[in-house]
């Protein structure tokens, strides 16, 4: 692996030079995969190297803000494929029931390195903090959550898409590498399965009525049907909320179990190897929304302390919303109104209910979604609490870079001035007949998912 951009040593200098004994332990956290995860394969490297064991460990706080049972649900899944896959290899897996950096200071205790993966919100990166300064063995980070270190990318928060996307293209294909997984010197075959994992129902939260599987398994056949059956149109479909054309790999992102490098290449190579010429656009979209989009929203989280507060918009959006504070609002619900979908309009009630059974909404409902939470809510300030309160209490992918920027974005952020309007001020507005001219027939999707 020679993307040296990727490595961190999160330890005091004085820590870099010391190698006490014991094994080499990666601390699994945001990248819950075996399969293209830089973090997993340097840590096999440093054991091959040092000539000592490797376990693999992920600590499981039953505390994690706005979590709940959908979403541990889809995190063991995940960590029982991870469990499985390790084993194969020869690499033992381990899962605590503690606080993650607790667990990695008791660990480090007896390791002779520790190597983590990365996240960008500020609980990750306040666990890792605490981990590297209260550690007395070294503590590596490395970046395998993004297809671009997001360092590398760009040393400040970037004012938009148009911004970002020249620096993406300078960096991109030096990391697009593929990443073959290394043999595990003390590999002597495969392993007896561990215990048996905790189970989701001994966490708070209803199961999701309609059930969307986790796990990188899972991950992997869900990607193979994308390339198969939908990335040619996709360009053409992706937006069309009764078709539900979209990749379905938000959530898979967003626990780690499947790596946006996997899914870019493997992408590459089938449009490649199977597609026609004329079906570029749809390989074009993808890699925007994967690399660009997904990863400015990365630079948002990582770059702007704010970036879960409406202090964290934009100055000309906070302004414009101020202007219209006291404009009248012909309709206002509650949070519980809404947390219900017990509103006024069909398809915003659709798209919160497709949210709460199934742990997904449409791509384009939720900009709508987002938009009308800031038309109906007495101010704007109650209205990016309300969007962020119901984004990750319901989404699957919520508590995400992805979905912090998603929420801004319907405040102003990464986006420009608009025609000034009543409530809005000059952010992008977007109504019911919006809806009925783009998509004809955007009455399955409210029959489908009407409460």
């Amino acid at each position: 692996m020679n993307q040296e951009d990727r490595i961190a040593l999160l330890s005091p200098p004085g820590k870099a030079g010391e190698t006490p004994p014991g094994p080499v332990r990666y601390w699994m956290q945001a990248s819950v995969r075996t399969r293209y995860n830089h973090a997993l394969e340097y840590a096999v490297h440093l054991a091959n190297h040092r000539r000592v064991p490797l376990e693999v460990f992920f600590a499981l706080t039953p505390d994690y803000p706005m979590a709940s049972r959908r979403h541990y649900q889809f995190l063991l899944e995940g960590l029982a494929d991870v469990q499985t896959n390790l084993a194969a290899r020869g690499i033992p897996f381990v899962l605590y029931r503690e606080s993650p950096p607790g667990a990695a200071v008791r660990l480090a205790r007896e390791s002779s390195a520790i190597v983590t993966d990365r996240g960008y919100t500020r609980i990750q990166r306040q666990w890792r903090e605490e981990v590297a300064r209260s550690s007395p063995c070294p503590v590596v980070q490395v970046e395998t959550n993004l297809v671009v270190p997001v360092e590398t990318a760009s040393s400040k928060e970037e004012y938009s898409a148009a911004t970002f996307r020249p620096r993406i293209a300078r960096q991109r294909d030096t990391f697009l590498q593929p990443l073959s997984p290394l043999p595990y010197w003390n590999n002597q075959g495969p392993l007896k399965p561990g215990p048996p994992l905790p189970q989701a129902d001994l966490f708070p939260g209803d199961p999701l009525e309609e059930p969307f599987p986790g796990g990188e398994d899972r991950a992997a056949r869900e990607l193979s049907h994308f390339l198969e059956e939908r990335l040619s149109r996709y360009d053409e479909l992706r937006n069309v909320p009764d078709r539900d054309w979209t990749s379905r790999m938000s959530a898979y992102l967003h626990f780690g179990q499947i790596s946006p490098l996997e899914i870019a290449l493997k992408a590459i190579d089938y449009h490649e190897a199977v597609l026609e010429p004329g079906d570029a656009s749809g390989i074009g979209t993808l890699l925007e929304e994967l690399i660009v989009r997904r990863e400015l929203a990365a630079n948002y989280t990582f770059y702007n302390p704010r970036y879960d507060s409406y202090q964290g918009l934009p100055q000309w959006a906070r302004a414009t919303l101020e202007e219209h504070r006291g404009d009248p609002r012909p309709w206002t619900y509650s949070l519980e109104q809404l947390q219900g979908a017990e509103t006024h309009d069909p398809y915003w009630n659709a798209a919160q209910m497709q949210m709460i059974r199934s742990g997904r909404m449409h791509g384009y409902m939720r900009m709508y979604w987002g938009k009308k939470i800031l038309e109906w809510t007495p101010d704007p300030e109650e209205a990016f609490n309300r969007a962020l309160i119901l984004n990750d209490t319901y989404q699957l992918d919520g508590r995400d870079p992805n979905g912090y920027a998603g929420v801004a974005w319907c405040f102003g952020k990464h986006d420009r001035p608009w025609k000034e309007r009543a409530i809005f001020g000059k952010i992008r507005y977007m109504n019911d007949r919006g809806l009925e001219r783009k998509f004809r027939e955007i009455s399955r999707y409210t029959r489908r998912w009407a409460p």
